[in-house]
Parts: structure tokens; sequence; C-alpha cells
């Protein structure tokens, strides 16, 4: 399994540190090819959504160029993807499992590229993680080509939607 990682620290508190074996323990998936994870230092106000929510605010609420490119991009991988903005899903994403401090989305494959996305929310903290398990050598050369932007991708959407929940 790959771990993308880096500690560098980045503004709002948001930076890439290793994917915690609870997290990892939670995808449902057979085998984890690659995995990442980030964590937020979001203050009281993580608290105040849903992990769904906080879901919703970093997927959803991003810019529409953005939201636009991320579907375009997953359906480029061969995941299946839902309505954008619809219950049970979350930007596409199904949601496979929802609790106030988990959610876990799971998209099925066309192409052997199974991804899951999970947010969990803790006191003051977002942790948002990604699990790919592939199946094929077609989903192994895709993911090859997303793989080197994907940590950063994480990163813009998860910093931002926490620029956008913070007090003015």
């Amino acid at each position: 399994m790959v771990d993308s990682t880096s500690h560098g620290r980045a503004p709002h508190g948001v930076r890439h540190v290793p994917v915690p074996p609870a997290a990892q323990a939670l995808s449902t998936l057979a085998r984890i090819d690659y995995a990442n994870a980030l964590l937020a230092d979001v203050g009281p106000a993580a608290g105040d959504r849903t992990a769904e929510q906080w879901a919703r605010a970093v997927m959803e609420d991003a810019p529409a160029d953005t939201r636009q490119a991320l579907t375009q991009g997953w359906t480029s991988l061969g995941l299946q993807l839902g309505p954008a903005r619809s219950d049970g899903f979350v930007l596409g994403w199904p949601v496979r499992h929802s609790a106030p401090d988990i959610v876990l989305l799971s998209a099925d494959p066309t192409l052997g590229l199974h991804g899951q996305l999970l947010l969990q929310r803790e006191e003051r903290t977002l942790l948002m993680a990604c699990f790919i398990q592939l199946d094929s050598n077609q989903a192994r050369a895709l993911w090859a080509q997303a793989e080197s932007r994907h940590p950063e991708v994480m990163h813009q959407l998860l910093e931002q939607a926490v620029s956008r929940a913070a007090p003015a």
C-alpha cells in the first residue's frame, strides 16, 4: 500500500498526516492499494456540523468550476457517481455509512478503481482520508496519472471548506 504523507503545516491548520489505523479500519475495501489523510484543526467549529455536513461543505460548497473538475476527474477514473446534490449522495458519491462523527462515501468502479472517502469529526479537528483499491491494469494506469495531484487537490478542498467555515 502507498501512504502519501508529508508533514508540512499550512494555513488554516490543514496538514497531511499518516492514515490512522482506526480510520483505515472503517474502510470496507477488500484491499487498500493507496491511502492518504489530512487533518484540519478547526477548533470548536468542528462540532457545529455532522461529518456528512462537513463532507458536503468540502465537496458541494466548493466553487462550481472545482465541482465540475472533480466530477469529470472521478468519471474519467471510472467511478460510478449518482446525483450531484441529493440525499444519500455527496457530490455524486454514495453515502455508505453516516453517523454524527463519521461519514464513509464509496463509489463503485466501472474500470476497476474502487474509491472511498472518509470524513471523521472530532472535538476540534476533521480527518479526511481517501482509500483506493486497484483491480485492473487499466485502473492502475489511470491512477498513476492522477496520483501525484490527488493529495494537493484534497488539501485545497479541505482548506477552502475550513476557511469558509471560519468566523469572519
